[in-house]
């Protein structure tokens, strides 16, 4: 089997009149109208993919919002897959380079009609265009074993492999949020994970309290009541200020974190996410007006995992129920026709969630194993 090609870019797009305009760009070598997008360096993450070739195309510097759908086809017998995000235009001019000889701005609605291909028409579809903030919290880098430390725990720094990994670290953040309010456990390794985003743009980081992990043995019912109230209360502050932020914590309070940060935005993570992280991982939870509408999952090898709001006809569409099971093949785009599924393993499927989300919400992966599903709130 060919091994497969894979792609990042973006939808840029920018607010005009009462309506929007999205950023296509000519490529005279195939005489086509296409999205900004370009193969994935070898080692390199998807998200610096997705940035990278945006800027060289379009020399636009995009600001990363939520992931919307993959798409893949052959190319000459081999697979593509192309990852693409939202990202909102802010001051940058726009103008051909590198290997584009002409980028247009156009309305909406000319968009469809001018591109060449229909898959690109797709991922247009699932771009819903609406500023959004993102609230990233982060696992702590790797600090070496606890057993091997015999200092006090606090002041346990990042290893070699810690301090590569908050570098790595730095440049992924700098996708979603180029500047931010950084916050951190008080606890030495987590606050050097964010130093080195931090002073990319003289930031500093505030050591929080609240994000340090307390004794368990010490911990009452009561006390981790007060705890998550005491999120909630953070949470609130920082959603309502409205600017991006970087929170660094630990494993064992990121799904309390995680439950405050979504409780103050109106919603709760879909059943069956995953907000176990891998060291130096991250979470990022876009909102948008104050309401949680994409929440997404990366880790430091490039695997991404998203969950965004369903457009409300997919259901109706495609006639899906709920708790049935679609499978898809390999290399080819799903059946739902709103993600895309690809790897050894495909596959989709429907599950019911409790919370006070009230949409329906799309998942998809990419990586080495991938999957997607649909899952309608109640």
């Amino acid at each position: 089997m060919s091994e497969g090609i894979l792609s990042a870019g973006a939808v840029v797009w920018r607010p005009a009149g009462p309506g929007i305009e999205v950023l296509l760009v000519h490529r005279p070598k195939y005489d086509d109208w296409s999205l900004p997008k370009g193969k994935r360096e070898p080692g390199e993450h998807v998200l610096l993919t997705a940035t990278r070739e945006v800027l060289e195309e379009t020399s636009v510097r995009p600001v990363l919002g939520p992931r919307l759908r993959s798409v893949e086809y052959l190319v000459r017998g081999r697979p593509k897959q192309v990852d693409y995000w939202a990202a909102l235009a802010a001051h940058d001019q726009a103008a051909a380079s590198h290997e584009i000889d002409a980028v247009w701005w156009l309305p909406l609605p000319q968009v469809l009609d001018r591109l060449s291909y229909p898959h690109d028409a797709a991922v247009i579809a699932s771009l819903q265009p609406r500023p959004t903030v993102p609230i990233i919290l982060v696992r702590h880098a790797s600090a070496g074993p606890k057993d091997e430390w015999a200092g006090e725990d606090l002041l346990r720094p990042l290893d070699t492999e810690g301090v590569l990994d908050a570098l790595l670290l730095a440049d992924l953040l700098t996708c979603f949020a180029p500047r931010a309010q950084v916050i951190s456990s008080p606890a030495l390794r987590c606050t050097e994970s964010v130093r080195p985003y931090a002073e990319r743009f003289g930031g500093s980081v505030e050591a929080e309290a609240v994000l340090t992990v307390p004794d368990p043995a010490a911990e009452s019912f009561f006390d981790r009541t007060d705890r998550a109230h005491t999120l909630r209360h953070l949470f609130r502050n920082l959603v309502a200020a409205g600017q991006p932020v970087v929170a660094c914590l630990h494993r064992e309070n990121l799904p309390l974190a995680l439950a405050a940060a979504c409780s103050v935005l109106g919603g709760s993570a879909p059943a069956g996410f995953d907000s176990s992280l891998p060291k130096g991982a991250f979470l990022v939870l876009h909102a948008a007006a104050g309401t949680l509408v994409a929440l997404e999952r990366y880790e430091l090898l490039g695997f991404a995992f998203s969950c965004i709001p369903a457009p409300s006809w997919l259901p109706v569409l495609f006639g899906v129920p709920e708790l049935s099971r679609i499978t898809a093949a390999s290399g080819v785009t799903s059946a739902l026709g709103a993600v895309s599924v690809s790897g050894a393993m495909s596959v989709s499927w429907v599950a019911s969630v409790s919370g006070a989300m009230s949409a329906p919400w799309v998942a998809s992966a990419s990586g080495a194993l991938s999957g997607s599903w649909v899952a309608s709130a109640s």
